[in-house]
């Protein structure tokens, strides 16, 4: 798994994009899995169980991406006494609760996050200052309860509300002002039932909810544009042990999927602009599946599974019917449930384990898939404006094909493990906007109707090596990889890289506990630069400035590259106690610890390019004018303070 580097919101695994990656939080979807554009996650560690990364041999249980399965687990809470963690930083705090609704049968948690760097600056920034009026903050929460209503019955309630607001007001007349929030809700609702020692039944209700909302104005002119996903889920997954042997799992799956995409408001004065709203789509996405985890010998394991999946996109829909130079000249009224287009797909999956001795493995895997839900972005880099649109009659599905193998090596004496894997990827039915394509324009046509269409490629190889034990610990990744697009009516057909190319990534992790109390860390990631398209050359012809591009994708980016550093200091885990009476001293366990974490991101200041724009200095009337390419950086050196505690 790769970040999408600083200030983007996704991550991409595999040659495949942000939107390829299913990510569940107890098993509803997370659409947006990123704060402040890639700097925090939105799972708050103090409050996650375990996390899954599947990225080849993806189970039969799993469906409706292509590139990965990032599956989370919340916490459920202490039914023994109540407890509590959290820390107090520069840039953010957090609180996490949890205790026993009713002891040894129930119990929740409860954990906030939110920071404040905007209340911390807003005293030092000048009124002409040039980020006056700026402001960012995001906060989430994350709530969890679970009672057990009998020996073999235990339920399970679950949600997550985050956002992330950026704001912005000029402090002179004139100046623009704009507001920026989105973030994700979900709900989750689970019902473990017990049939017996070798048969399990989890029932589980779902509902996700991604938005993003621009809202700006200046002197008279008002733009206001809104996105976002709706679902409403239901799953069915059964778990049998039938022999030794088997490990049976199947079951069912049923989405409602409710998208509105780039709904745009524009108005100047009193005057709005006749710009018809695009309508909410709606969709039914269902699956049944079955898996068989089968031990062949004590050697090999094999997992054979198969999915059949089935999407409809239904009404209310008007569809526009277009000329061809796009322009719409009637439209088409699709009432209430009637269905405008459907897909059926059978996708196999397999995967194989086989142990060569005590201390290593081979494995291998081939799995397809179909995805319904696509990401559509009129930027090179991920960003929240990213609009998230159905299969339809135009959009076909994206189909993905994998195969995968690897060896796999514990040395010595297991304190090293080490890995090696290639894998090919095939991509097709994969969206882009066509060139000079723009949110406004999705006004009065269809929702796809700036689309164009193409297919992919991937392949690569993958290097893991990791200390597991001593005060001495830490791993190192290294992916080489290729990731290629083909879209006819882009770069004239010819092949181009796409925006996930990265062919070298490197993140090297490290750990040291010097004693009891002192621990130090650092993290090390370079990756290749990201592939855009840029002007080469700009020409005045008949007064008009014309560009001069690059192949689509064909300017590399400054490499990217980091250093965190860090330092923990906890507080001593047992205190003396003297007996009042006799005078004993005992070292006693403390029921409060706290520590210090101190830390900085981006020791060297390397200043990261987040995107390039251009600039134009001079006149043309005298010979100089010219244009300036500009680099744009997020985040330079960032020091931090961070006092934990837990109790």
């Amino acid at each position: 798994m790769k970040s999408n580097g600083e200030g983007n919101s996704g991550f991409y695994v595999r040659g495949g994009g942000p939107d390829q990656n299913l990510i569940l939080l107890d098993n509803a979807t997370v659409y947006n899995a990123s704060h402040l554009f890639g700097f925090f996650s939105v799972f708050n560690a103090d409050a996650v169980k375990n996390i899954e990364l599947i990225k080849g041999g993806m189970p039969a249980n799993y469906g409706g991406r292509i590139s990965s399965v990032l599956d989370i687990n919340m916490k459920e809470g202490n039914d023994k006494g109540f407890h509590g963690q959290g820390g107090i930083g520069l840039i953010s705090s957090r609180l996490t609760l949890e205790g026993p609704i009713v002891k040894d049968r129930g119990s929740f948690i409860v954990s906030g996050r939110r920071t404040y760097i905007d209340v911390l600056t807003k005293p030092f920034i000048n009124d002409t200052s040039s980020f006056a009026g700026t402001g960012y903050y995001f906060y989430d929460i994350n709530a969890k309860a679970n009672y057990r209503l009998s020996d073999k019955d235990r339920f399970f309630l679950s949600g997550y509300f985050g956002r992330d607001v950026f704001t912005f007001s000029g402090a002179n007349e004139g100046d623009p002002a704009f507001r920026i929030p989105w973030g994700n809700t979900t709900v989750s609702a689970r019902w473990n039932h017990v049939f017996g020692p070798k048969l399990f039944l989890n029932t589980t209700a779902t509902f996700s909810d991604y938005s993003f909302a621009f809202d700006a104005t200046q002197d008279q002119f008002a733009f206001k544009l809104f996105s976002g996903i709706k679902d409403y889920g239901l799953k069915l997954d059964m778990s049998h042990y039938p022999t030794a042997r088997h490990h049976l799992k199947y079951g069912a799956q049923y989405i409602y999927h409710i998208y509105t995409t780039s709904t745009v408001d524009v108005s100047s004065g009193d005057t709005e602009f006749d710009i018809d709203t695009p309508p909410k789509l709606h969709a039914h996405e269902s699956a049944l599946y079955i898996l068989d985890d089968y031990d062949v010998t004590d050697l090999l394991r094999v997992n054979l599974g198969l999915r059949l999946t089935r999407f409809d996109h239904v009404g209310p829909y008007t569809q526009y019917e277009l000329d061809e130079r796009g322009r719409s000249i009637g439209t088409e009224e699709f009432g209430p449930g009637k269905p405008i287009s459907a897909y059926t797909a059978l996708e196999p999956r397999i995967s194989a384990r086989y142990t060569l001795g005590p201390n290593s493995s081979v494995k291998a895997s081939f799995n397809r898939g179909q995805q319904y839900v696509h990401l559509a972005s009129f930027s090179s880099i991920a960003l929240p404006t990213d609009v998230w649109i159905p299969s339809s009659e135009r959009v076909k599905p994206q189909i993905g094909t994998q195969y995968s193998a690897g060896y796999f090596r514990d040395l010595f004496e297991d304190v090293f493990e080490a890995s090696v894997e290639v894998y090919y990827k095939d991509f097709d039915n994969l969206i882009e906007y066509a060139e000079g394509a723009s949110p406004q324009s999705n006004g009065n046509t269809n929702y796809d109707a700036q689309l164009v269409f193409g297919d992919g490629y991937s392949y690569g190889a993958e290097l893991f090596i990791k200390k597991r034990t001593g005060k001495f610990t830490g791993w190192l990744g290294y992916t080489w990889s290729k990731t290629m697009r083909q879209f006819a009516d882009i770069n004239e057909g010819r092949e181009f890289p796409s925006r996930w190319d990265r062919r070298n990534d490197l993140s090297l992790v490290l750990g040291y506990d010097h004693n009891k109390r002192w621990s130090f860390g650092a993290t090390f990631v370079y990756a290749t630069g990201q592939a855009v398209t840029l002007p080469v050359n700009r020409y005045f012809i008949e007064g008009l400035l014309v560009s001069e591009f690059t192949d689509r994708n064909g300017y590399r980016m400054a490499p990217y590259h980091r250093l965190d550093l860090s330092a923990t200091l906890t507080n001593k885990e047992y205190k003396t106690v003297k007996d009042p009476t006799t005078g004993v001293e005992t070292q006693v366990l403390r029921k409060w610890r706290s520590s210090w974490t101190f830390g900085v991101y981006n020791a060297y200041n390397r200043r990261n390019p987040y995107f390039i724009y251009f600039g134009s200095e001079g006149v043309p009337s005298n010979g100089s004018f010219q244009v300036v390419a500009k680099q744009v950086s997020l985040f330079s050196v960032l020091p931090s303070v961070t006092w934990n505690f837990k109790f």
